[in-house]
Parts: C-alpha cells; structure tokens; sequence
C-alpha cells in the first residue's frame, strides 16, 4: 500500500451503510474524514467510537441538495487537517414504482439527489481540489447504470448519469489535476436492507442471478474507495469500476 498523503477526504451519506463504511476504512488508514449527512452524525458503526479512529472523524450537517449548505460544510471540511484533498459522493436515494404511474416528482427528487446533488458537490469541491498537485472525486454509482430495472426507472437513469458526469469531469478536470472515478456495487447487504436480503425467496433468487451467490458488504467497497485514494494512481481517471460479483455481465 501507498504512503497516505495527510488531507482530509470529504465523505456524503457518511453516517450510514456504505458511507458510513468508507470513511472508517479511510480513518483506518490515517485519512481525516469530515463525515457529511442531513443529520451531521458520526458513522453508526462501532469502531468509529475507538481512539484514535474517532479523532479523525468530523461530523458535518449537509442536504447535498441545498447548494449553499454543501458550500458551507466542504469550506469546513477544506478547515480540517490538511485541507480538502478528497471527496466521495456517496449520498443517493432509490425510489421504486411503475414507470406507467411514476409521479414526476418521485422521479424528479431521485435524479435531484442522486445526480444534481452529486455534480453541487463536485463543482463547490473544484476550488479547493484543484489548488493541490494531485486530488481525487469517487463518485459511487451502481451496478443498475447498464441494466434495465423493473420499476427502477428513476434510479436507474440516475445511476448511469453518474457514470456519465463521471466521464465528463474526468476529461475536463484532468489538467488541473483532479481525477474522477465511479465505483459502481451491486447488491451490498447493509443495515438497511439485512432484513429484506434474508428473506428465503430473496436468497434463493440472488444465489441464482449472482455468480458469487451472495450479495457484497459494505467493508468490500469500502477497501475499493480507500484503495484508489492510498495509492493515488495517477493515470486512472474516467472509469467505472464494477463491485457487483460479476452480476452485470451475468447471462
């Protein structure tokens, strides 16, 4: 593993689930972490109480889809040691529903937060990233950006508009040093959805669909974002890297 710059890396939806995964992950591995949701709490996950995880842990109150309050909780993430060096989009929401009946609004809320959401973060980030020689914007997108989901239409058109600002940015940003990548999971189990992929009928049915059998943890992708971060590859940029247990590609 590559040594760990010292700056801070900017984590949405960082107090639950796979958020709240990757930024324990990145405190593990020496990274400040200023930990943004709507409720400004710390990762509820256990070892972010531990010494000294927790003293490189900061929970920042943010709506990624307030523009002004996500300009006021990355300037004070840039405060934090070593200044903003990084940022993981990682706030999203997925409403289901038939296209058929979808309101436009329910549809309009999901590609507000999970894209127009996405891409405020990403501009308000720019000033900050693109003073240092080298920074980096991890976009988490999903595997359903390349599938059709049976009454997902909003999610899934949010999911592969990130691949695309993903692209988009990389090739822009590119000369200022900023790289931009989209790590793209599958199914992850976490606490809020344990129970649902417990379910019999539910396990059965991704046994099948999944090459791997099961669905992925929260850990997994996590080791993924934090990766990309330590060893600071500089010719990656662009991509979408799939974490899905080979499900995509799957016949």
């Amino acid at each position: 593993m590559s040594k760990v710059d010292s700056y801070t890396i900017a984590v949405t939806g960082a107090s639950k689930g796979i958020g709240a995964a990757i930024s324990l992950e990145l405190a593990e591995r020496g990274y400040f972490v200023a930990c943004l949701s709507r409720s400004g709490a710390l990762p509820s996950i256990k070892q972010a109480q531990s010494i000294p995880i927790a003293k490189r842990l900061l929970g920042i109150s943010c709506d990624i889809t307030d523009p002004e309050a996500v300009k006021l909780a990355l300037s004070e993430a840039n405060e934090c040691p070593g200044g903003l060096g990084g940022v993981v989009n990682n706030a999203g929401i997925a409403q289901g529903g038939r296209s058929s009946s979808l309101e436009l609004g329910e549809f309009e809320e999901v590609m507000s937060t999970n894209v127009t959401g996405l891409f405020s973060v990403c501009q308000a980030s720019y000033p900050m990233l693109k003073t240092r020689e080298s920074s980096l914007i991890v976009n988490i997108g999903s595997f359903w950006d390349r599938i059709g989901g049976k009454s997902y239409v909003a999610y899934c058109a949010s999911k592969a508009a990130v691949a695309a600002v993903t692209r988009s940015l990389a090739v822009e940003w590119a000369r200022q040093g900023i790289r931009v990548i989209d790590v793209a999971p599958g199914y992850v189990k976490t606490d809020m959805n344990a129970d649902h992929l417990e379910q019999e009928h539910v396990k059965a049915h991704l046994e099948k669909r999944i090459p791997r059998g099961y669905p992925g943890q929260p850990e997994e992708v996590a080791r993924l974002v934090a990766s990309l971060f330590c060893e600071n590859i500089a010719y990656l940029t662009g991509t979408t890297i799939y974490i899905d247990g080979g499900q995509g590609i799957a016949p």
